[in-house]
């Protein structure tokens, strides 16, 4: 890999979405951000919805700029996204609503129907994953038993990096890794699921092809590239899921340790060759989810800094606008162990006035409330340490295998503090970095799909040469409480 190698990764979160340029040059990547822009939901007559067409513009320009500011002509481009959301596509090839976004209230209530239709342990038998209201599975159902008019006049359904593909490309596809976090697909096959879709009444034929990936799904269409101003550029399907391109990302050597990607949700998990689906991973409430190169990412999905995100939004709402690193500052100074929480709690998803809701849920449990803010952030960062170690333990029963190393990649290593609680409440060493670990394994994809990179090793020795990580001892694990739940 002598030659320098020009990618453009489009990635998108709950809370922003960024257009990079990767350089691959001399056994090294070297990221740029083109472009930044905001995101979250908007409140379309009562429902959350996401702005695609703005946030397709949005794309648009940061490939048009991306594509100017590359040396050399960029060989792909790769979208991710994060998972369960989807458009639905109409016989004129256009979106026909604005797609739901997944903390909607119309899924409340879906997943008791669901198990009238077929027992709970069927659905996971068939796709391995874990149960949460917000899945596309219980999404669909809530769409059908509205009898929704846009699904009746629905031809494709397309998941949200798919569907940004499919209007820079004109071609509808669904990645595996992301259309393994539907629950509609069969683990065992990797083909949607006849069963769920027979015993759920859900159309499948609107479903699209799975594809793996690394494949090239087709340029530009001519239009979008004399309207951006670049060439046609060859779309590729990376791990769509941000999480699959996030776990690519990871720096990761040998086998002895686990990665959990920091941000708006915290997802800790375990790369294995095989899905395990059992009745251990059922009653602990693991997913496995499709990876990149025919590999399984068995995890748990836990709410994450969600928690702060919307502290931050309340208290700015109410007149005090404070920053993360002054929030985290006062947290690092608060009382430790004043409190704990399940972070998983239903009533933590929806957006809202969280203070409120974290002291409902410390009053219900007998334990004491608290206005101080950075006794509240402290909390919430220790629980979500401490569901870290829970989640660990129960991946160590599940495989058989110790964990000796917790890789944290995302935006939330930034947060000193929690990666050294997470060290702490562990007892594991921690490695921090790359923040940009989802960019970095959207363009590794593509730097495989091409040709430029052979497998999932030379990629990961392609990070570890490329970015500075941080390591965190563990400092007096045994103060951590024990049995809170």
């Amino acid at each position: 890999m002598s030659e320098t190698a020009s990618y453009i990764a489009v990635d998108l979160g709950a809370e922003s979405g960024r257009v990079m340029l990767g350089t691959m040059a001399a056994g090294k990547l070297h990221l740029e951000e083109l472009h930044r822009f905001s995101n979250g939901p908007v409140e379309v007559n009562g429902s959350l919805r996401w702005d695609f067409d703005r946030l397709l513009s949005e794309v648009r320009t940061g490939i048009g700029l991306a594509a100017k500011k590359a040396k050399s002509k960029p060989l792909g481009i790769g979208v991710d996204t994060w998972g369960v959301d989807f458009g639905l596509i109409g016989d004129d090839g256009n979106l026909i609503e604005a797609p739901y976004h997944y903390r909607d209230s119309r899924t409340n209530g879906m997943m008791d129907k669901a198990f009238e239709l077929m027992p709970k342990r069927d659905v996971y038998q068939n796709t391995g994953i874990q149960f949460m209201q917000l899945n596309s599975l219980y999404q669909l159902l809530a769409v059908r038993l509205a009898g929704s008019a846009a699904l009746a006049k629905t031809k494709k359904l397309i998941f949200m990096a798919d569907l940004f593909s499919y209007f820079l490309c004109g071609k509808a596809f669904g990645e595996y890794t992301l259309a393994s976090t539907s629950q509609m697909m069969d683990m065992a096959t990797g083909r949607w699921s006849k069963a769920i879709f027979r015993e759920l009444g859900l159309p499948m034929e609107i479903m699209p092809e799975i594809v793996m990936p690394g494949t090239v799904v087709g340029p530009l269409t001519e239009k979008v590239a004399r309207e951006i101003g670049c060439g046609k550029v060859p779309v590729i399907a990376v791990g769509s899921h941000d999480t699959a391109s996030a776990v690519l990302g990871v720096p990761g050597t040998g086998s002895d340790w686990a990665y959990l990607s920091s941000g708006t949700w915290s997802l800790m998990g375990v790369e294995i060759p095989k899905a395990i689906i059992d009745d251990k991973t059922f009653g602990y409430g693991f997913t496995n989810e499709g990876g990149v190169q025919n590999t399984i990412r068995l995890l748990k999905n836990i709410m994450g800094l969600w928690l702060v995100q919307e502290c931050k939004r309340q208290w700015q709402r109410q007149g005090q606008d404070l920053s993360y690193g002054e929030l985290t500052d006062l947290a690092s100074k608060a009382k430790p162990f004043f409190g704990y929480i399940d972070c998983d709690w239903s009533e933590f998803l929806a957006p809202g006035d969280m203070p409120t809701r974290i002291n409902k849920y410390l009053s219900q449990t007998g334990q004491p409330t608290t206005t101080d803010k950075g006794q509240m952030v402290r909390l919430v960062l220790e629980s979500l340490a401490l569901k870290y170690r829970r989640t660990l333990e129960a991946i160590e029963d599940v495989t058989g295998n110790a964990i000796d190393v917790l890789h944290i990649v995302g935006g939330g290593i930034q947060n000193e503090l929690l990666c050294q609680f997470a060290a702490d409440a562990t007892g594991k060493r921690v490695v921090a970095g790359p923040i940009e670990a989802t960019a970095s394994g959207n363009i590794l994809m593509q730097a495989i799909a091409t040709g430029r990179l052979r497998s999932i090793d030379e990629a990961r020795a392609i990070v570890r040469q490329s970015f500075d990580l941080k390591e965190y001892q563990p400092q007096n694990p045994d103060l951590w409480p024990k049995n809170l739940e």
